[in-house]
């Protein structure tokens, strides 16, 4: 496991251009430290044969993660907020660069944290939803269900605090809950429980899964009113087979090695159940079937 530097000097400037509370030395770094011991946790759930990929991966993360974090020092000593300066000739253009390099940079924190969410991937790749699954739609639909449910409980929680400053009270949390939560909230820059880029990074979540409901659910009831069709080619018998949603090219015998990549670098995969090669049946299916029809041909 390997750490990078944080910049704790700036970290502490940092904190001192939007609040008067002391900074704690060190906690930033224990912080990154701690997203970045879980990163790893994921590693050591691999297999072994992944593991070396994962910890190259967890590696590029930690790296990744630490230059975010000084960047982020940067960004907020841009610009002290209104409440540490005073509001008499308050940078106001200042003050809306630093707010769009803000906005881009959580975009950034997005991406890096596809890093362990691909480690995730490895790990529990069985549970990924694949289009072709039987119940795909059913499993996005519980996907959807829960991140409009957690969109909803963020907004509350939120508005909670906003209203009474405090999360005691708050449905079933208990004081020392509250508390700690309290004061995690004020040691933050944002004020809130969750921070608008949690909100804005679910939502986006929920607008790519009700857009992908729609498609499989649009190839559902297109594949209802397809009947399988097989034709054949010089090279290939070609099966549109409707019932799983696959285009499948069924070949005399074992195609040599420069088809077997021609096939590869279009999409398909050889399925030793169906015994042919295939891919999911979409518009692009058709398009790459027309290109390795084209490259065989010019052999």
């Amino acid at each position: 496991m390997k750490y990078y530097e944080i910049n704790e000097t700036a970290a502490r400037q940092a904190r001192e251009c939007w609040s008067f509370r002391d900074y704690q030395h060190g906690s930033k770094t224990a912080e990154y430290k701690a997203k970045v011991d879980e990163c790893y946790s994921l590693v050591d759930k691999l297999p072994d044969d992944l593991k070396e990929k994962g910890t190259t991966m967890a590696d590029r993360y930690a790296r990744r993660l630490a230059e975010w974090y000084n960047k982020q020092f940067r960004i907020e000593m841009m610009c002290p907020s209104v409440m540490i300066s005073g509001g008499s000739n308050f940078p106001v253009r200042k003050k809306e660069k630093q707010n769009a390099a803000r906005d881009k940079h959580y975009q950034l924190y997005n991406e890096i944290q596809k890093i362990p969410n691909k480690i995730k991937t490895l790990v529990n790749g069985t549970n990924i939803i694949k289009s072709g699954d039987a119940d795909a739609i059913e499993q996005l639909r519980n996907k959807l269900a829960k991140a409009e449910a957690l969109q909803t409980e963020m907004k509350a929680t939120n508005a909670y605090y906003r209203k009474h400053k405090t999360m005691k009270g708050y449905k079933d949390y208990t004081d020392e809950r509250a508390t700690e939560l309290d004061k995690a909230i004020k040691e933050s820059m944002y004020g809130v429980p969750f921070p608008p880029y949690a909100l804005t990074n679910n939502n986006a979540k929920i607008k790519n899964t009700r857009k992908r409901i729609a498609e499989l659910e649009r190839l559902k009831e297109t594949a209802t009113e397809q009947t399988n069709e097989t034709y054949n080619t010089d090279l290939f018998e070609v099966i549109e087979n409707a019932d799983i949603m696959r285009l499948q090219l069924r070949f005399d015998g074992k195609p040599d090695a420069d088809t077997r990549t021609v096939l590869k670098q279009n999409g398909f995969r050889w399925s030793p159940s169906n015994g042919v090669w295939q891919r999911q049946l979409t518009d692009n299916a058709n398009f790459a079937l027309e290109r390795v029809i084209k490259e065989l041909k010019v052999r």
